[in-house]
């Protein structure tokens, strides 16, 4: 296999791809990418990055291509086929494929990617566009293990941490895994907020015992923040955690795990979409139990 050299493509310069890449090019790599987003290419130049007029040429030649898609469609229309990128990828190359997908759909890229000799790293980020261009961002990763190892640099210059945790499929069932918990979170926090001020304690107060008391973890205290002043911008949306709601459950049902806090927190940010807040951070689980409690914006 190809060691991974300072020459890197990147297939979708999003809110996570476009600060993935700058971080790269800090680190010392050139890089070349492709979006279907005129003005995302435009941000890229700004920063240094190569702008390719197609995803083929971006990666023609490259010994490593990143790729961040939004959801299965993108990345089955970015990767597969006779005019996919992986056809044009050089054998032995490295792919890294850092977007939050169904097994199903990271399988057929496997399977492409085994065809073709490429070696092929489910990657999936843990983290959200407000933190990624600090590095802060973290990976689990599963593929061939010496690509991994090959790889370590890269991932080094775009995330904090990284865990291998197997030759497979293993990396998008840890993914799900982690977005389940935050889901059933935010449905959790939602319910406690509403219930303590139903309770007469005050808004402040509320969210200084849930950062003071034992369940304050990290994901609490990362959500009290923004609500002390009611901030519901979106880091990621009702939108994107319904998606990746269903995707958690449609590997529950392929594996045989009844995943049923899912299932409900799923009908939650439908309601939440439905309602015009698909756009809103998923915390928006708050106004929503609010609403439904008949409680009025709290007093900051």
């Amino acid at each position: 296999m190809t060691d991974v050299s300072r020459n890197v493509a990147f297939i979708g310069i999003g809110k996570m791809g476009l600060p993935m890449s700058a971080l790269v090019i800090k680190a010392g790599y050139a890089v070349t990418a492709f979006d279907q987003s005129a003005a995302r290419l435009d941000e890229a130049r700004a920063l240094g990055v190569s702008v390719a007029a197609s995803p083929v040429v971006a990666v023609s030649g490259k010994p490593a291509v990143i790729t961040s898609l939004p959801d299965d469609a993108a990345l089955r229309g970015a990767l597969l086929g006779p005019t996919g990128i992986i056809a044009a990828m050089t054998p032995g190359a490295v792919l890294i494929e850092t977007s939050t997908v169904s097994v199903e759909a990271s399988t057929e890229v496997a399977a492409a990617a085994q065809a073709r000799g490429i070696s092929y790293l489910r990657s999936p980020v843990s983290g959200n566009a407000s933190i990624v261009h600090t590095g802060a961002l973290t990976c689990f990763v599963s593929g061939p293990k010496d690509a991994f190892e090959s790889a370590m640099p890269l991932f080094g210059a775009f995330t904090r941490a990284q865990t291998y945790l197997g030759p497979a499929e293993e990396a998008r069932y840890a993914k799900l895994s982690v977005n389940l918990m935050i889901a059933v979170s935010a449905a959790m926090m939602a319910e406690s907020l509403a219930l303590a001020r139903k309770g007469g304690i005050a808004w402040q107060d509320i969210l200084k015992v849930l950062d003071d008391s034992a369940i304050a973890s990290p994901m609490v205290k990362y959500k009290t923040a923004p609500l002390r002043t009611r901030d519901f911008e979106s880091t990621f949306s009702c939108k994107q955690m319904a998606k990746d709601l269903d995707l958690i459950l449609g590997a529950g049902h392929a594996v045989g795990v009844p995943l049923q806090l899912a299932a409900q927190v799923r009908e939650t940010y439908g309601a939440l979409v439905a309602q015009g807040d698909g756009d809103t951070d998923f915390i928006a689980t708050v106004r929503h139990l609010e609403r439904l409690s008949g409680l009025s914006e709290p007093k900051l």
